[in-house]
């Protein structure tokens, strides 16, 4: 069982990376917008699918690499913070552009929507950064099982995102509007995105190996 104040840093970082925007959000956001709230709950099951594959194959992934090569943490580690800097960029960077401006898309099947979306999340580099940068961070082989650690932290990841990304999902088209009447608050919401990623990124590079 991981250490409970391990477990509620890497609660407070997980709802950090799903609240700052990136594929999956994007995608779930452009889906309900051009096709509806179902459409865009549909998409959110294949991505949290997608979480769930992520999750064994970093689960079984990270025993391994504890065991055999404890030093690569730092190159996954800084690695993963040069990417969220890359991010953060993005996001503030002249002429970015906000995940809730409205994009057109076409009208999908739901099974199309479903496959997009577990698709989506599998190439999302922001989870892979997640679990192979930073859920080793917080597991520590002297409370338990590596492996069972590693299912819990991803157990808590996919229930704050999906939780996250559901709203989300519910609330896109008013959000939208909201923005586009006040582009100030589009301004507003890329700096915070931006100074979230940052602050993760510099957490991740300063932290200690464990």
């Amino acid at each position: 069982m991981p250490h409970t104040s391990h477990l509620i840093a890497f609660a407070l970082v997980a709802l950090g990376m799903a609240l700052t925007p990136g594929p999956n959000m994007i995608y779930l956001i452009s889906r309900s917008i051009c096709q509806g709230r179902t459409a865009g709950l549909i998409s959110l099951g294949g991505v949290a699918l997608g979480f769930v594959f992520y999750m064994f194959c970093a689960a079984f992934g990270i025993t391994a690499l504890l065991l055999a090569v404890p030093f690569a943490y730092d190159t996954l580690r800084f690695g993963g913070a040069l990417y969220l800097l890359y991010l953060a960029w993005q996001a503030v960077k002249p002429g970015g552009r906000s995940p809730f401006q409205v994009r057109d898309l076409p009208v999908d099947s739901p099974r199309k929507l479903f496959t997009m979306g577990f698709i989506t999340n599998l190439l999302n580099p922001k989870i892979a950064v997640l679990y192979l940068s930073l859920l080793p961070q917080f597991i520590d082989p002297q409370h338990g099982s590596v492996l069972g650690q590693s299912l819990i932290f991803g157990a808590v990841q996919i229930a704050l995102s999906i939780s996250v990304n559901s709203m989300v999902a519910m609330t896109a088209g008013s959000i939208a509007v909201f923005l586009a009447r006040k582009p100030t608050w589009l301004i507003v919401q890329r700096w915070m995105m931006g100074t979230v990623l940052a602050g993760l990124a510099v957490r991740m590079a300063t932290e200690a190996r464990r």
